[in-house]
This record gives structure tokens, C-alpha cells and sequence, in this order.
């Protein structure tokens, strides 16, 4: 069973995460496919440090808190692989969108991160809610 601390910690970054998300919405309806983008990855982000907070495991760095979350859950099917593969996938559009000069972001692109965040969220918030006991 899990302690109070590490269920408030995880549904702190759920909550994150589903915030995150409905900010990206906005962006994505007033076509700021930049921004969109952003807010979707970190709502991916803080869906995946949702999970790793049962294990109370945590890392600084982006990369590293991702291929955990592909060797710990993706690569042993607990979550799906098109998951891993969107995930990362994120990952590569929010750094290029934040870091390469004159990369702009294609409104598909930016749709396909918010569907990504979308799923994300739906199948932690059910694997958190199972181990959780809900």
C-alpha cells in the first residue's frame, strides 16, 4: 500500500498534467501551435513523473525520466508501445520547437502531441487509479 505522501505527490502531477493539457487546447483553438505543443508535452511529462512517483523514483532530466518510463513500463507492456513511441516522440517536437531557431511547428503536429497527452493521461490515470485501489 502506498502512503499518503506519495498518493498526494502522484495526483499532484496528474492534476499537473490535465491542466497542462487543457492550457494546450486553449493555445491550439487560437492557433499558438507553438505554445500548444509545449503545454502538451509537459502535460505528457507530468503524467509519466505521475507514475514514477509510486515508485518514488524520480530524475532532473527529461531524457532520463522518459527512458525510464519506456524500459520500466513500455518495454515490459504494462503500458503499450505506441505510448513509448509517442511519448518520445513529444519529447522531439517540444526540444526542436524550443531550441531550433525558425522551426515552426505544423498545426497537424501539434493536434498529433495533444491526442498523445490525451492518451497518456487516460491509460496512467487508469493504471494509477488501479494501483491505487479506486
Amino acid at each position: 500500500m502506498y502512503n499518503e505522501e506519495i498518493i498526494t505527490l502522484s495526483n499532484y502531477r496528474l492534476e499537473q498534467a490535465k491542466d497542462n493539457l487543457e492550457e494546450a487546447i486553449v493555445l491550439f483553438e487560437n492557433n499558438k501551435y507553438k505554445g500548444a505543443s509545449n503545454r502538451a508535452y509537459y502535460s505528457i511529462f507530468h503524467v509519466v513523473k505521475a507514475v514514477l512517483a509510486l515508485e518514488q523514483t524520480d530524475f532532473k532530466k527529461h531524457s532520463s525520466v522518459i527512458a525510464y518510463f519506456n524500459k520500466e513500463y513500455i518495454s515490459k507492456n504494462i503500458f503499450p508501445r505506441e505510448l513509448g513511441k509517442r511519448v518520445s516522440e513529444a519529447r522531439f517536437y517540444r526540444e526542436k520547437s524550443d531550441y531550433v531557431d525558425f522551426y515552426i511547428i505544423t498545426k497537424e503536429e501539434c493536434k498529433t502531441q495533444i491526442e498523445t497527452a490525451k492518451m497518456a493521461i487516460d491509460l496512467i490515470s487508469e493504471y494509477i487509479d488501479k494501483r491505487f485501489d479506486k
